[in-house]
């Protein structure tokens, strides 16, 4: 986790202690292309939606892709090929506070 104070406290802000053993997943195409970029995106969607039902936390480390000379050592390391398109960290940590939903009568019409 990155924390932008710094080494200064902030008023109000507890800490909490995550797991020690997160695990890393990266998620790579064949291809470096636009359509390629849109299904890596739909694959996170195939990640992060079952790892939400498991109680997983998930955040993202992808600034090393935005370097070409860090981005090419994540590549398969026995073909040597592929482009990484997402960094990921799994794990458990702590329950985050719940996001705010409109009523469904706001959102949907269900006509007969």
């Amino acid at each position: 986790m990155r924390d932008f104070a710094g080494p200064r406290q902030v008023a109000g802000r507890g800490a909490a202690d995550f797991e020690r053993t997160p695990q890393p997943a990266l998620l790579s195409t064949t291809h470096d292309r636009p359509e390629d970029w849109l299904r890596a995106g739909q694959d996170m969607e195939r990640v992060l939606l079952p790892a939400t039902l498991e109680c997983l936390s998930s955040s993202f480390a992808t600034q090393a892709l935005e370097w070409t000379d860090l981005r090419r050592p994540l590549r398969d390391p026995v073909s040597g090929t592929g482009y990484t398109q997402v960094v990921l960290r799994l794990g458990y940590g702590p329950r985050g506070p719940s996001t705010p939903r409109r009523p469904v009568s706001e959102v949907l019409d269900i006509l007969p």
